[in-house]
Order: structure tokens, then sequence, then C-alpha cells
């Protein structure tokens, strides 16, 4: 049993680590100004709307968790009595997500690009990152983000191949991002939607598949099973080392 909790809670912290790395690469791409990732559009819009009067001042990390628990209501409405209770922890972790969004836009408001180059190179870091931070949090194996949840769903209920719902329902946050940027601006944002949005709908899904080949490491570490007084003992032993070298 002890053997269990420490498993689950080391599991746990790695996805913890996972989600800051994903918010570190929204966070970028949003500085870019050459368009946000697919997951935060739809925040970003209302984040600025907001900062206009248009709907509630909240960041972008708040509106984040409001539209995953849209898609973990979406879920429910999909899947019905075949909804298992143990995805309402999406919830928990759609909320994380978003404290770390605004935690990581807190921590990279020095990132500024002013050239295009600058803003371009941005765009590429963060999409990696994102990538990267995907990809570690699908090797984790705990309970998915509403952005993969609500796709998985739909695609259990009409039997349509996963990556063919995961790209409509991208498709479907963008469209809905550039209806909202006209229902607010009466404009397209191109710092909300731009190229860099195109870019990370193709470029974050073929980061995910390289990294994935290369996560042999992170594997590994998910199976380590920390030990409190192996770590103490070690701890004990460095010291005495030392002091007896001296």
């Amino acid at each position: 049993m002890k053997e269990k909790i420490i498993s689950f809670c080391w599991q746990h912290l790695l996805l913890l680590v996972s989600l800051f790395i994903m918010t570190v690469g929204v966070a970028v791409c949003v500085r870019s100004q050459l368009g946000s990732s697919v997951i935060s559009v739809l925040p970003y819009v209302f984040e600025q709307a907001g900062g206009q009067g248009l709907v509630p001042a909240l960041s972008i990390g708040q509106y984040t968790y409001i539209m995953n628990f849209v898609l973990v209501l979406g879920q429910l409405l999909v899947l019905r009595r075949r909804f298992e209770p143990v995805q309402l922890f999406q919830l928990l972790i759609g909320f994380l997500f978003g404290t770390f969004i605004d935690v990581n836009m807190r921590l990279t408001s020095w990132l500024a690009p002013e050239l295009l180059w600058q803003q371009a190179a941005a765009q590429v870091a963060g999409c990696t990152i994102l990538g990267l931070g995907i990809a570690l949090e699908v090797c984790c194996g705990s309970i998915t983000m509403p952005g993969e949840g609500f796709p998985v769903a739909v695609s259990q209920m009409t039997g349509i191949d996963f990556p063919k719902v995961k790209i409509g329902v991208d498709c479907l946050l963008v469209g809905l991002g550039i209806a909202a940027c006209y229902a607010f601006f009466g404009a397209w944002q191109w710092h909300i939607i731009g190229i860099g949005t195109l870019f990370a709908m193709v470029y974050v899904g073929m980061t995910v598949r390289v990294a994935g080949r290369h996560l042999g490491w992170f594997r590994r570490l998910l199976s380590y099973r920390p030990g409190f007084r192996r770590y103490v003992y070690g701890l004990a032993r460095y010291i005495y080392d030392r002091k007896s070298t001296k």
C-alpha cells in the first residue's frame, strides 16, 4: 500500500512538472505576437476583450480554466452514463494548467520581441517547449487534459479516429476564436490568431511525435521509486564522508 502511494505521488509530481513545461510554451507563444497556440486562442481573445471592458476582466489562465470546464461538461454530455467519475479530476488538472499559464505569463513578461526574426524565434521556441511538455504529460499516463479528453469522448461515441477528431476540435476552437475577434473587436486580431497559430497546429504535433521517441529516460524516471529514508541515509553518509576527509 505504501509503495502504491509513493508511486502515485511520484507520477503526479512529474505530471505537474510536465504541465508547467507545457505552460511555459503557451506563454512564450503568446509573447511572440505571431499568434497563440490553439489551446490558448479563445482564452487570449477573451482576456483581451476583458481589458476593454467587453467581458469580465479575467486572466488568460482563468479563461483557460473556464474553457476546460466547458470541455469536461461536453464530455459528460457526449458520454453520459459511460463517463467515468475519475475523469472529473480533469477539472483539477485544468485548474492547475490555467494557474501555471498565469504564473508563466508573469515570468515571461520581459519577453517582448519586436523584430520579425525575434518573433519567429520565440514562436518556434514556444511550440517546441509546448510539444515537449505534451509528450511528457502523455508519458505520465495519468488523467488527460480536457483538451484531449473531449476529442477522446467524441471518438469513442462516433467511431471516428482520434487524430481526425482532435484536428476537428482544434479547428473549431480556432474558428470560435476568429468569430469572437469579430464579435468583440470587429476585426481579425493577428497577434492572437496569426501565422504562428497555423504553425503551432502543425509543428507541435510533429514535436510530440519526435520527442515521444526519445523519452526512455523519462519512462525510467517514472518507474523510479524515491524513498525518503534512502535519501536521508545518503545525505547523512555524504556529510559524514565530507567531514572525515577534512
